[in-house]
């Protein structure tokens, strides 16, 4: 859906174009050329209802006019800066919750044309521990927003879990890093349900980010049906160049790079950096009210994303 809105917006946005560039350049003189005409041909001066009748634009060239500015504005702010998302589940939590809006900085990972999203400006690339809204591997048309956990080349292991990253060696490395746990800190496992079972909530750091994760102790790893990489073992993960590895913060009840693989470069969207809205949908079974109508303002959540 989203693609198809890109198209759509560069379509009006060039439609419309065409016609303010007409409109400035040609059209508009030639009204002005022929109330000139008019004008010389009659005796007394023209009333303004005459004038106005002479050089008033059509109504498709006027509504062109109008809202050309506003639609070019809006393709720029969407494709090149911020971007707005709603997040539709809870693989994020405790990061981001069902019903939070979020805006997408789109130009940290360098920027991209509307459509076909070919890259034709360089700024930066994702870090470990961001968290990145990106096309979905496997159906491009969905996006799907995780965190950054592995960059091109490392090496990560999620086991009993806990995350184990060996970062990529550099050249500028006199010895190539070794395996080291994520240290997960409890906050408390009385907070979050996932049906019948209490999730527990760590504080856990990458590159000097700290964030919030949920964790089901009660629940075995599903490493069966991890993807399966040659050369690895079933929980580990080797991040090829031009990749990343990505999981949702909610880590037992997340489809994320575990069970499909690795993120291209190409289809990163850009990083989720601010909250600027958040409803919440809870409500009792026998309510009358529709599931799309929110039942509160959680104005507690607005602000950064960490």
């Amino acid at each position: 859906m989203a693609v198809y809105f890109s198209i759509f917006l560069v379509v009006i946005t060039a439609l419309t174009g065409i016609v303010w560039l007409a409109d400035k350049f040609f059209l508009a003189p030639q009204r002005r050329m022929n109330l000139v005409d008019a004008q010389s041909q009659c005796s007394s001066e023209l009333t303004e209802e005459a004038k106005t009748k002479i050089t008033q634009p059509s109504a498709v060239v006027d509504t062109s006019v109008q809202i050309f500015p506003v639609i070019a504005f809006v393709l720029i702010l969407r494709s090149f800066l911020y971007e707005p998302f709603q997040i539709p589940s809870g693989s994020m939590m405790p990061t981001l919750l069902d019903g939070d809006f979020i805006l997408v900085n789109k130009f940290n990972y360098g920027l991209r044309d509307p459509v076909v999203r070919n890259k034709f400006f360089e700024i930066g690339l994702p870090e470990r521990g961001d968290v990145v809204v990106f096309k979905y591997p496997e159906d491009p048309q969905i996006d799907y927003i995780k965190r950054v956990i592995g960059l091109p080349g490392d090496r990560v292991i999620y086991r009993n879990k806990v995350l184990h990253i060996k970062v990529a060696c550099q050249e500028s490395d006199k010895k190539c890093p070794e395996f080291e746990p994520v240290v997960q800190n409890l906050i408390n496992n009385d907070e979050y349900r996932d049906g019948r079972y209490q999730l527990t909530r760590y504080s856990s750091t990458l590159s000097d980010r700290t964030h919030d994760l949920l964790v089901n102790n009660q629940t075995l790893s599903r490493t069966t049906h991890y993807y399966k990489q040659p050369g690895t073992e079933p929980d580990e993960f080797v991040v090829p160049q031009g990749h990343y590895f990505v999981m949702g913060d909610n880590r037992d009840n997340s489809l994320d790079g575990r069970f499909w693989g690795f993120v291209p470069e190409e289809n990163l969207v850009g990083e989720a950096v601010f909250i600027w809205m958040s409803f919440d949908f809870d409500r009792s079974q026998d309510s009358w009210l529709p599931h799309w109508i929110p039942t509160d303002v959680r104005f507690k959540r607005l602000g950064g994303i960490n």
